[in-house]
């Protein structure tokens, strides 16, 4: 993820400043502007499709959901009118948020807007804040140029980047699609991703990056790895390998039910022999004795 840069400007958090929370109250409240904020009925308010951030942290939503208990939502979400019902332009956390403790009404600023200038806002905010992965951002960026014919300069100062870091950013399309959802998981960095450009062949760079999971390769150790894979004349690249491409898949969905019912991020490394070993992380202190708790606890039950 690109660092976060001082020159996007004064951001959302300077367009709407609400003093106190404003959580299930039924009045109408003004924000520091004086411009009204709208109580609308949760069900009336849907997500934006065509929004750059497709992936959501389960865990991130459930704390949310447990600080809008306590405090209420601090933060009147921007909406848009659509064709029955209300687009979120900013704040798809909080109403999801409160969708999940079942708040039957959520505080919003009703706005007409544009739909480049939705986009434009919702890239903006994504970015200010982090939340888009690598791929997702590069999405946002191709998204904007594509539907609004914007050039790559036009599109570096809407959101205060170089045209070089948009390039960059852009061209991890180009990656396996496979390739691009071990960036999404987090199983590789953008670094390891800007190495792996070097390889064209699409199998052999899936191959490349799976190697580059299995083995815990610094980015440092995959561009030397690349360099010697670009090195090599007359490379047999070995077939796709269907029974270990199911495995793939049969992994990655165990490590999706582990990290719901642990609660944490899980991976899991396979080796040849059909063993491998399980890594559970942790943040924290509290959150080890946690996951030591719960392990006990179902060791208990058995």
């Amino acid at each position: 993820m690109a660092a976060k840069k001082n020159g996007l400007g004064k951001g959302l958090d300077s367009l709407i400043k609400v003093n106190t929370p404003i959580a299930q109250k039924k009045e109408i409240v003004q924000d520091d502007k004086g411009e009204k904020i709208e109580f609308l009925d949760t069900n009336l308010v849907e997500p934006d499709r065509t929004q750059p951030r497709k992936y959501f942290d389960e865990d991130g939503i459930l704390e949310l959901a447990d600080s809008i208990k306590q405090d209420g939502i601090l933060q009147p979400l921007i909406v848009t009118k659509a064709d029955g019902y209300y687009k979120i332009v900013s704040g798809e956390r909080r109403w999801r948020a409160a969708k999940k403790i079942g708040l039957k009404e959520v505080p919003t600023r009703v706005m007409e807007l544009s739909d480049e200038e939705v986009a434009r806002i919702q890239l903006i905010e994504n970015i200010q804040r982090e939340d888009l992965n690598p791929i997702e951002e590069a999405i946002a960026y191709k998204n904007l140029i594509d539907r609004f014919h914007m050039t790559q300069d036009k599109l570096a100062e809407t959101v205060s980047k170089s045209r070089t870091a948009i390039t960059n950013s852009m061209r991890l399309l180009k990656l396996n699609e496979k390739v691009q959802m071990m960036i999404i998981e987090e199983k590789l960095t953008t670094g390891h991703a800007r190495a792996l450009l070097g390889i064209d062949d699409q199998e052999k760079q899936y191959a490349t990056a799976q190697k580059i999971f299995d083995e815990r390769l610094s980015v440092r150790e995959t561009e030397k790895l690349i360099k010697k894979i670009q090195s090599e004349k007359d490379v047999i690249v070995p077939k796709p390998n269907p029974e270990k491409q199911q495995l793939d898949i049969v992994y990655h969905d165990i490590e999706e039910r582990l990290k719901t019912a642990i609660g944490t991020k899980v991976s899991i490394h396979q080796k040849n022999n059909d063993s491998g070993k399980i890594e559970i992380e942790y943040y924290s202190m509290d959150e080890l004795e946690r996951i030591m708790g719960l392990l006990q606890s179902i060791a208990t039950k058995e």
